[in-house]
């Protein structure tokens, strides 16, 4: 073979192999709620989205774990609470890589600070977030106390969220604070039935909230978790003035049923279940 040829295979080669490298996905998680509603049960599930997420790594740029990460969490200056090594192991060895990680705090870890900033090098979201990623306008929450009513809940999250009620609660021993915030956790979502993970139609308040949103935004895709369904609908909203505004609305499921993600390739969003069937 001519020595220009076999450079120029070489050339197509490398660039084949560089192609099939290049991360250029976006995914999306919701509620793990690692740490429920026991340690056994906890680490299978563990194990289950380590192994999607190393499924994942050669494609994936970004990482949005969009709440409720932890069934339970508080974060006191020294201590955190035990377990989930599998799971921080494995993303902070994909931040390393180059993994772009961001985790929204939840309604059952709405006290998250700052540890696993500093320890993984995840960006920490307390609030929804709009960003444009690729072609499409995005806007991400985890969903809790979001759209009309609620109230009680809503009034809960302001207490718990305001920094005198934290530093209060710092002072209590970690083997008291870690342990009763566990418990309260676990009687919230025990308190629970399936049926309050039911899709209401127009009645869903993520639902609602999102449409006052296009009201006077113009959103592609509403992201969120919480609900523990996933969802993946057309959203068609007429303003005051007559516009119409066409857009997606997603609920990302959950982790302890469903093991379901979205996927974002900068122009396409997909919805699906791990594994994937073949």
């Amino acid at each position: 073979m001519f020595p220009h040829a076999q450079q120029a295979l070489k050339d197509i080669f490398k660039e084949e192999c560089t192609l099939h490298f290049v991360k250029e996905n976006t995914y999306f998680i919701s509620d793990l709620h690692l740490g429920a509603p026991s340690v056994e049960q906890s680490q299978k599930r563990e194990r289950k989205v380590v192994e999607f997420l190393r499924s994942i790594e050669a494609d994936c740029r970004s990482l949005y774990i969009v709440g409720d990460l932890f069934d339970y969490w508080f974060e006191y200056k020294q201590v955190v609470p035990r377990g989930h090594t599998r799971l921080l192991g494995t993303l902070a060895q994909m931040v390393d890589r180059g993994l772009e990680l961001h985790i929204f705090t939840g309604n059952h870890d709405l006290w998250m600070q700052d540890y696993l900033s500093e320890e993984l090098g995840a960006t920490v979201h307390h609030e929804p977030l709009k960003i444009q990623l690729g072609t499409g306008q995005f806007y991400i929450a985890h969903g809790d106390g979001l759209g009309p009513g609620d109230l009680k809940y809503k009034m809960l999250k302001r207490i718990f969220t305001n920094p005198l009620c934290k530093w209060l609660y710092q002072r209590l021993h970690p083997n008291f604070g870690v342990g009763f915030a566990a418990r309260m956790s676990r009687a919230s979502r025990n308190s629970q039935s399936d049926n309050d993970h039911t899709f209401l139609g127009e009645k869903e308040r993520q639902l609602q909230h999102s449409l006052s949103v296009l009201e006077n935004e113009n959103i592609d895709y509403f992201i969120y978790g919480h609900r523990h369904h996933l969802k993946d609908l057309p959203l068609t909203h007429e303003r005051k003035d007559g516009t119409k505004i066409d857009s997606r609305y997603v609920v990302l499921g959950d982790w302890i049923s469903i093991d379901s993600f979205a996927k974002w390739d900068g122009t396409t969003l997909t919805t699906s279940t791990y594994p994937l069937s073949k």
